[in-house]
């Protein structure tokens, strides 16, 4: 595959819409969408640039899951806490605000932090991060109005019943499913 052409459709607030020429392995050209969280200068930028991360979130025994409104589903699902990187944060500085935002919990200790990986590659160029932290702290909501979020810690039998009969994130599903049968 070789990439011909990139052009900007369009340019949102949150997202940028561009199209993609293509040749393809048939030599015929293929025009392909995607959307990104970064302006792309040119084709060697695109899934250069880190925007957010994703926190699995530890409390003793118990997994941290956010029960929450997305808009882009029109529902509750289980989540992750997570967040885009805010212009000139690090991504530690990023993983206490959203943890502190969302839930009013704070961080004991990062645990772990996984190399960049792609978030919906059929579509995006949007390359997160995940955190393995270990929290302490009460709920409290540091939400903005356009959030409906609910934290709670969850054992290992609460998340194997979730598991069956309620809708996650991906993310969401993979981490809860893994603390499950751990």
């Amino acid at each position: 595959m070789e990439l011909l052409k990139m052009e900007k459709v369009k340019d949102g607030r949150y997202l940028k819409n561009y199209e993609l020429t293509y040749r393809n392995k048939a030599g015929k050209e293929k025009k392909y969408e995607i959307v990104s969280r970064n302006d792309i200068a040119g084709p060697h930028m695109i899934g250069e640039k880190v925007s957010g991360v994703s926190i699995v979130a530890y409390y003793e025994d118990k997994i941290l899951l956010l029960r929450e409104f997305r808009m882009g589903v029109n529902r509750l699902i289980y989540n992750l806490c997570a967040g885009m990187i805010e212009e000139g944060e690090s991504l530690e500085e990023c993983i206490q605000r959203e943890l502190y935002e969302e839930t009013g919990l704070s961080v004991k200790k990062i645990l772990n932090i996984l190399p960049p990986s792609f978030a919906a590659v059929a579509f995006s160029d949007v390359k997160t991060q995940i955190a393995f932290v270990d929290v302490e702290g009460s709920f409290e909501d540091h939400t903005s109005e356009n959030e409906q979020i609910n934290a709670g810690f969850y054992t290992k039998e609460e998340v194997h019943d979730l598991l069956e009969t309620e809708e996650f994130s991906s993310r969401a599903q993979i981490a809860a499913y893994l603390f499950s049968i751990s």
